[in-house]
């Protein structure tokens, strides 16, 4: 953990000040703002009330365990070839989750870094554990993000909340932002059967339309594929996302047999105007 690594992305999220280390586990701006370090090594950068609430152990659990099984290498692929192109040396992870993609994104290098950002302290935890060149925070996407301007040379966005007048402030001029959002065909088969949750039919196209302001777009790939899962994995397909919210418990879904599910991502590529 350094202090001053993960200082560096950092500003005072009530003043908007840099934040600077302040002693051992202690950030503070020059308007003497205080802030808590954990033991972990991330910071705690919310105020006020939260308009959702993060992933729970159980659902990212859940996660890696499914995505341990690596049925969605396909897509952690097309994230690696992606970034390896931009030559990106600060990394922003916004709904980092259990660290899996951003693991793929990270390049090689000791001057390379990443922060991992998620409303949910657990998931924080579990990203910062999975790379030694990850620093940790967590914060609110909707707020004002604790966050420099222009810190990332790249944004990472996988099935997370976007705030794009945000995102557009911290991505430094001529930045990538990568947004993956499923398609309308994804887990189509689980959705039929009542194990998933409905989800909005034009994702792609209210993506675009709504980013259009700050970037424009320079990147589409689609990922799909069929897998045949058993019923332990689509209970942990279904514990993992928001469908958990609604089942009662991370897992609990369970299907019968081995069904055939359909997998299927949009992946987008956002330049910064």
């Amino acid at each position: 953990m350094s202090l001053q690594s993960l200082s560096e992305w950092l500003r005072c999220p009530n003043c908007f000040l840099p934040l600077h280390p302040g002693g051992a586990l202690l950030l503070e701006c020059e308007r003497g703002h205080c802030f808590d370090v954990n033991k972990r090594g991330f910071v705690n950068l919310t105020t006020g009330p939260h308009k959702f609430i993060g992933d729970s152990a159980a659902m990212l659990g859940a996660r890696d365990r499914f995505l341990g099984a690596g049925w969605y290498q396909p897509l952690q692929d097309s994230i690696r070839e992606i970034v390896a192109g931009e030559a990106a040396r600060r990394i922003l992870d916004v709904g980092c989750g259990t660290g899996y993609y951003l693991r793929a994104a990270l390049p090689p290098g000791d001057d390379v870094r990443a922060l991992g950002m998620d409303l949910s302290p657990t998931a924080v935890g579990r990203t910062m554990r999975s790379h030694d060149r990850v620093d940790g925070l967590v914060a609110d996407v909707w707020s004002p993000l604790p966050v420099r301007d222009g810190a990332a040379d790249f944004i990472l966005n996988v099935f997370a909340p976007r705030n794009a007048s945000e995102f557009y402030r911290v991505l430094r001029t001529d930045g990538l932002l990568l947004v993956v959002v499923p398609q309308p065909t994804h887990l189509r088969q689980l959705r039929e059967s009542g194990l998933a949750v409905e989800m909005q039919a034009d994702k792609a196209t209210h993506l675009t339309r709504t980013l259009a302001t700050w970037f424009s777009l320079e990147v589409h790939d689609q990922v799909e594929r069929t897998v045949q899962l058993t019923p332990a994995e689509v209970a942990s397909l279904i514990g993992m996302g928001p469908s958990a919210h609604h089942s009662g418990s991370a897992g609990s879904s369970q299907a019968h047999g081995d069904p055939d599910v359909t997998v299927a991502f949009d992946i987008f590529g956002f330049r910064r105007r």
